[in-house]
This record gives C-alpha cells, structure tokens and sequence, in this order.
C-alpha cells in the first residue's frame, strides 16, 4: 500500500510517497525503504487560496491537506490520528486501543490545542517569523508570552514528574505534537526560553528524549534538506503561517509514518 502526502504551501507543492517498510529497519533507514520525497515549485502563489484547492481539498483554504486514496483529510490532529490508526501496527503505537489510555491523550491534546500552542505560536511568530519578514517584534508579547509559558511549564513538570510522558509510560500523539514547537522555540536566540524548559529537570528529561528518536532525527533532516534547496535555488521561504503549518505538519508526519519507533 502507498500512502501520498501533499502538503500545499506558498511556493511550493511538497509530495511524499511513503511505504510500509519491514518496522524493524524503519529507525535505520530513509529512502528507497521507507519512501521517496519530492519538493516541485508551484509558483509564488498561494495554492491553498485557489478554486480547485477550495473546492477540492480544503474549503478554508489552509494547510496542511492529507491524501491517501479517496480519503483527504485537513487540520493536523485528524491527518496525525488517522495515521496512528491507520499504521499502528508498523511501530510504537502512538494510540493504544483502551478507552481510558486514549482519553488521557486526547486530554493531553486538547492542552496543547488550548493552552501551550497558542503561546507558542506567539512566541515564534514575534521572535522567529516577524524578524525573517522585516517586521518589528513586539517585545511586550514576547514578555507576556514567556510569563504564560513558565506557568504552563510549572504544569507540565508537575506531570511529566508522575510519568516519563504526558500520558503515562509511553511517546504518543499527545507528546507528538509539542515536539515541533518546542524545536522551533529552541531554535530563537533567546537564552531565557531555553532555559524555561531545560531548568525544569523533568520536561528537561522529556524533551530530550523526544528530540533523540530516530524518527524525528530524520524528519528534522528532511526539513533541513528542503530548506538547503531552497537556498541553492535562491528561492523564497516564505515563512507565513500556511508555510509554518506545512512544516510542522511534515515533521509529524514523518514522526507517525516514516519512522514510527
């Protein structure tokens, strides 16, 4: 069976094919094994704002967009359940079946859907997206923000001091999609958000373990070989935040299918 993924963008149109490899060599390898990648310049246009988009794939003409078969899929948490659900047997499953386990992912999920992503969309949108567009940070949100992150952090401490993961002893979906936004916010150059996580020992400790799985070692190089040919195509990254939610949705992507260990 292949899976396509299209992610649709602004300047670009990223598909990936994605084959169900043996699971054992899917922490190894990338590639003919595990599936192909290909990034094709679409014009500097908003794809997602078309007719065809709009009355195809997404009518609110956002991204990212999933497409296996006659199935097409829009808002990250449906696209990144349907492929723990649906390749669940090729790795860690990052969904487990019992109704009390699922209940404590979904709440996990709905935190980070509630509470820490909107403050951290805050924050890489002043500190990381605002800077590369030319635009003027707004250094009282950043202050704002960094405040209403600590608090949340407070939370998560207490939690992940119970348990190595946010729903218990295993990576799941809930962990999953914390792992995108806390790698961009490592990546600003302010110190004090690193150290709000890295001087809490326990989201320190889980964290860490999240940024080591193979899985995500890949997909963080996957991004870095998209952005590499951009840079020697001269091309635009266009960091908007249809372009934002592209990235961070291939990355979980390639967390739940290309390397699910």
């Amino acid at each position: 069976m292949e899976l396509h993924l299209r992610m649709f963008h602004t300047g670009f149109l990223v598909y990936s094919s994605v084959f169900k490899p043996r699971p054992d060599r899917w922490s190894d390898q990338v590639g003919p094994r595990t599936g192909t990648f290909l990034v094709r310049s679409a014009g500097f246009k908003n794809i997602a704002k078309t007719k065809s988009f709009l009355s195809n794939l997404n009518p609110f003409g956002q991204v990212p967009v999933l497409e296996d078969g006659d199935l097409k899929l829009f808002e990250s948490k449906a696209i990144t359940r349907y492929l723990a659900e649906q390749y669940k047997d090729q790795g860690t499953n990052l969904l487990p079946d019992d109704p009390k386990k699922r209940s404590i992912i979904s709440m996990w999920m709905e935190v980070d859907t509630n509470q820490f992503l909107p403050v951290a969309s805050t924050l890489i949108k002043e500190l990381i997206i605002k800077p590369y567009q030319g635009l003027a940070t707004d250094f009282t949100s950043v202050q704002e923000g960094k405040e209403k992150l600590s608090e949340i952090l407070n939370i998560y401490e207490t939690r992940l001091g119970e348990s190595p993961y946010l729903a218990g002893e295993s990576f799941t979906l809930a962990d999953l999609h914390h792992l995108p936004p806390i790698q961009y916010l490592l990546n600003t150059e302010e110190e004090e958000l690193k150290n709000l996580i890295y001087s809490r020992p326990n989201v320190a400790a889980w964290v860490e373990k999240m940024k080591s799985r193979p899985a995500w070692l890949k997909a963080v190089a996957m991004e870095e070989h998209i952005l590499d040919l951009m840079n020697r195509r001269r091309l635009p990254k266009q960091l908007d935040s249809s372009c934002h939610e592209s990235t961070v949705v291939a990355q979980k992507t390639a967390m739940v299918v290309i390397a699910n260990n």
